[in-house]
């Protein structure tokens, strides 16, 4: 499930997990990150759903070079960045859709799985006046709410492009959009209708808009 900042889209994600008896895998995909990194989740949080500076990934290739003709193995040269998060956060994916029984908050997800057949991917969306009063009400804007928005917003949306090549908005990624503006109680229920009435086996987002499999995104 992806969604715009102060969509909803946790509020909505977590009460369809606990409606469906499924993992959450929000906070909880973090820290699998953190984990597999062997930092803490905190430091994690500080580059999820973020892109390296073009500086950083301009001269990544001649820091790892630099650093084992320093004498480093190659094998422990590692590097914790954002592009490092990033990849990680596609092995949890993965995996955690492997199992099954899950929803899955973000971090490319509708990029990483849009192959598989049995997942239904859902983006979350709202007006901007509830976005904007939501993030106040939570205190997560120290200063401006709508810049908060605006940034985090351009965020994800450079993540998805930067690592995936896609449009973040791009409806050919969904099969639902839902705007939150009904209330995240009956957007939940959307989803969680759309999940018991057995639509096990979905057409991928890109075959429901007439793409083949093979065609690449």
């Amino acid at each position: 499930m992806a969604s715009e900042c102060g969509g909803g889209g946790s509020i909505i994600a977590r009460r369809v997990a606990e409606r469906l008896g499924w993992s959450l895998l929000d906070r909880a995909l973090l820290d699998a990150v953190a984990r597999a990194a062997h930092v803490d989740t905190e430091t994690a949080a500080r580059y999820d759903e973020h892109v390296d500076s073009w500086w950083h990934r301009f001269h990544r290739g001649g820091l790892w070079c630099a650093a084992v003709e320093g004498g480093l193995a190659s094998a422990d040269v590692q590097f914790f960045d954002a592009e490092t998060v990033a990849s990680l956060a596609h092995g949890v994916i993965a995996r955690a859709a492997a199992k099954g029984n899950c929803v899955i908050v973000g971090r490319g997800a509708q990029c990483v799985l849009c192959r598989r057949d049995d997942i239904l991917h859902v983006f979350i969306y709202g007006p901007w006046g509830e976005r904007v009063a939501r993030v106040r009400s939570r205190g997560q804007a120290n200063g401006n709410a709508e810049e908060l928005l605006r940034v985090i917003d351009q965020e994800r949306a450079s993540y998805l492009r930067t690592y995936y090549g896609c449009d973040w908005k791009d409806p050919h990624l969904y099969h639902v959009m839902i705007n939150s503006q009904i209330g995240t109680d009956d957007a939940a229920s959307m989803i969680v209708d759309t999940v018991q009435r057995g639509n096990t086996q979905l057409l991928s987002p890109f075959e429901a808009w007439g793409y083949n499999r093979d065609d690449g995104i």
